[in-house]
């Protein structure tokens, strides 16, 4: 195995690690005032404080309950107009320019509205997120299937498959590339939709910190929610690229050149 594949989570780690030792020399010489830019030492021990105060757990658990519950609504609608969709004329011309239109409204447009329907609880905040999440799995959804390949649909025919055959062992599996896309974009989208949904009305959760903090100038409690949204959001992606990888071990498809 080529020794870059191997380090190649050595390697991902070279920019942060520079960009960690420029930061910490800014805030030791003094370049830019702490008010401004804190140095990761005082980031690290803001972290720590929250920690053994128990608030960031508190406020983290809320977010993450609220990003999961978003996603899983909107990521299972869009799913399922995305299959609609997909797979009718009749449904296209009825549905998808709807859905393109409420595409294009900002979420900060949005918000108002669902804090006046449903209030400043968790119905608001998970609508929110949901709304976020639906639109990349829905897309995707509906692009993978249109995509396929025809020649496969004519082959299919030739075996005698059935429609439901057609649909479960032909269409869905070639579509699923672009599916599990829309599932990794509609994560994040949730995860950034969570912050609107906290920033604005919350009383809990990691984007509520960061509004009281930044209230306080408390610029290091700032950071260390910007860099938990980052490194949770990382984290999640991460999980469901390894789930991709897994259900789509059958691709042969061309991964870039290899450095030596």
């Amino acid at each position: 195995m080529n020794a870059w594949r191997t380090n190649k989570y050595i390697i991902g780690t070279i920019l942060p690690i520079v960009i960690l030792i420029v930061w910490q020399l800014i805030a030791t010489f003094n370049i830019l005032p702490k008010q401004l830019l804190p140095s990761p030492i005082d980031i690290v021990l803001a972290f720590i404080r929250l920690i053994q105060s128990g608030e960031l757990l508190i406020n983290l658990y809320t977010s993450l309950g609220r990003a999961a519950a978003g996603f899983l609504l909107g990521a299972t609608l869009g799913v399922g107009f995305g299959l609609i969709v997909g797979f009718s004329r009749f449904s296209e011309f009825l549905i998808d320019p709807t859905i393109q239109l409420l595409r294009m409204i900002p979420h900060l447009a949005i918000l108002p509205l669902f804090i006046l329907w449903f209030g400043f609880g968790e119905s608001s905040k998970i609508l929110i997120i949901a709304s976020g999440a639906f639109f990349p799995v829905y897309i995707n959804t509906f692009l993978g299937i249109r995509s396929v390949d025809y020649k496969l649909i004519e082959v299919s025919r030739v075996l005698e498959f059935s429609k439901w055959k057609q649909i479960t062992k032909v269409i869905i599996p070639a579509a699923m590339p672009n599916i599990l896309l829309g599932v990794r974009l509609s994560m994040g989208m949730a995860w950034l939709s969570l912050i609107v949904a906290e920033l604005m009305g919350a009383t809990s959760g990691v984007g509520y910190m960061i509004s009281n903090a930044r209230e306080f100038s408390q610029t290091d409690v700032v950071f260390v929610g910007i860099v938990i949204f980052a490194c949770v959001g990382k984290i999640t992606d991460s999980l469901v690229h390894l789930l991709e990888k897994r259900l789509l071990r059958w691709r042969d498809n061309y991964e870039g050149f290899d450095v030596g």
